[in-house]
């Protein structure tokens, strides 16, 4: 079968850091004077996004790329559609590409809804008749038509990302690179995301999918790379690499995780969580949580600068990487003005843990609106939840039931018979 992409010996490498030359011109006269015979060096510091990556798609494979934060991975797929270019080793590409990398890419906007449809499907080699032809269908796909004439300034983070989609979905391309576009969005988009890809996967195209969501690389892809520091872990069955995938997170559970040290995260690092805790009933910690009973989960982090308006995110992933539920501050509606540097932590109280016995997988978020993200951690921390005699009847529940224990009883009526009389049980 004919290769869609290949890639040799990727490696590509960033420099970090800020520049002593690289300052206002105020800064650099007084420097000038201060110190005239002293040479201004530039500090060099470098970070390999990619190292030695190597693999080969097929025309027509599914594949998804999965990894922590900071693996790699959006890097990759902006090398294999040329927005940068690798450090070393090469990067084929065949066939009419088109890529979702980032919200509202290709937009303007001062240009309205409709508008930025024509401007992004040309800069995605759409030609003016194509564009017009699939406008309507775009636009329904996207859910804007109410808006589709307004201005894209006026439009959400969220409908930029959808009629971003729309258009790059409904491009002829024989290649479709995608980055995590079901991080944005609600439900019903979601599932509309996930059709569409799937349409292209039955249609033949050759589609690079980037996500934490493991249910949906698992359920779309039936090959995954696995990449951890720029360099490819793992390559082979999409449910056998995201096994492996999860099971680092943690080796057993714990009553609580240091936090401090973990560098695959995101955030501008204002605040930052530094441990968490999971406490019994009494406020003692514990590793043993059992179905139905209570649990309090603790928070520890360290404000670095003051933060104003700050939003908690809890988040419980099933051992297969399905999101289970999100718990939030903002959704409870917590209001805290602002955290000042220093030591602190929240607590999360549970008042009726209704998980069957599994082991599962945390995601912590701490933002503000208007996405002031201060620290970012996926999966890291795990928790293992028993069996409990929940019904009082000596038979536990079984994690082979399901994700979710739902309290309920039955009854029953048996009805009228002329051959059996009436009763009820």
């Amino acid at each position: 079968m004919a290769r869609a992409i290949k890639a040799d010996n990727l490696s590509k490498r960033f420099r970090i850091g800020m520049l002593q030359h690289e300052t206002m011109l105020r800064e650099v006269l007084v420097g000038m004077i201060k110190h005239p015979f002293s040479r201004i060096r530039p500090k060099k510091e470098f970070i390999w996004a990619l190292r030695d990556v190597g693999f080969e798609v097929d025309t027509g494979e599914v594949m998804g790329i999965i990894g922590r934060n900071g693996a790699g991975k959006s890097t990759l797929l902006k090398v294999l559609s040329r927005i940068t270019y690798p450090t070393t080793g090469s990067a084929t590409v065949k066939g009419r590409v088109s890529s979702l990398l980032e919200v509202g890419t290709g937009f303007h906007e001062e240009l309205t809804g409709r508008e930025n449809v024509f401007l992004n499907g040309s800069i995605l080699g759409m030609k003016k008749k194509e564009i017009v032809r699939k406008m309507d269908a775009i636009i329904d796909f996207a859910g804007v038509k109410k808006f589709v004439d307004t201005p894209m300034k006026r439009y959400s983070s969220g409908m930029k990302l959808r009629l971003g989609f729309a258009v790059a979905a409904h491009l002829e391309a024989d290649v479709l690179l995608v980055d995590e576009v079901l991080a944005v969005g609600d439900a019903d988009f979601q599932r509309k995301c996930l059709r569409a890809m799937d349409d292209l996967r039955t249609g033949g195209r050759t589609v690079l999918f980037v996500s934490h969501n493991m249910s949906a690389v698992e359920n779309l892809c039936p090959r995954a790379i696995w990449i951890e520091g720029g360099r490819i872990v793992e390559d082979g069955e999409a449910k056998t690499v995201i096994h492996n995938y999860l099971s680092t997170f943690a080796q057993e559970a714990k009553s609580g995780y240091d936090l401090s040290q973990i560098e695959s995260r995101s955030g501008n690092g204002a605040a930052r969580f530094t441990a968490i805790e999971f406490l019994d009933d009494q406020g003692n910690p514990t590793g043993l949580i059992r179905s139905g009973e209570k649990m309090t989960v603790r928070l520890h982090f360290r404000v670095n600068e003051t933060v104003k308006h700050p939003h908690f995110g809890f988040k419980i992933f099933s051992d297969t990487g399905a999101l289970v539920t999100t718990i939030s501050t903002w959704a409870t509606r917590l209001e805290i003005p602002q955290l000042t540097p220093g030591e602190d932590y929240i607590d999360l109280h549970v008042d009726f843990l209704n998980l069957m016995p599994a082991r599962y997988y945390v995601s912590l978020s701490l933002q503000s609106v208007g996405r002031l993200r201060y620290d970012i951690l996926d999966h890291c921390a795990v928790f293992d939840v028993e069996a409990a005699d929940v019904y009082g009847t000596g038979r536990g529940l079984d994690g082979r039931w399901g994700v979710m224990y739902m309290p309920g009883r039955w009854t029953y009526r048996q009805l009228p018979d002329p051959d059996r009389g009436e009763g009820e049980g």
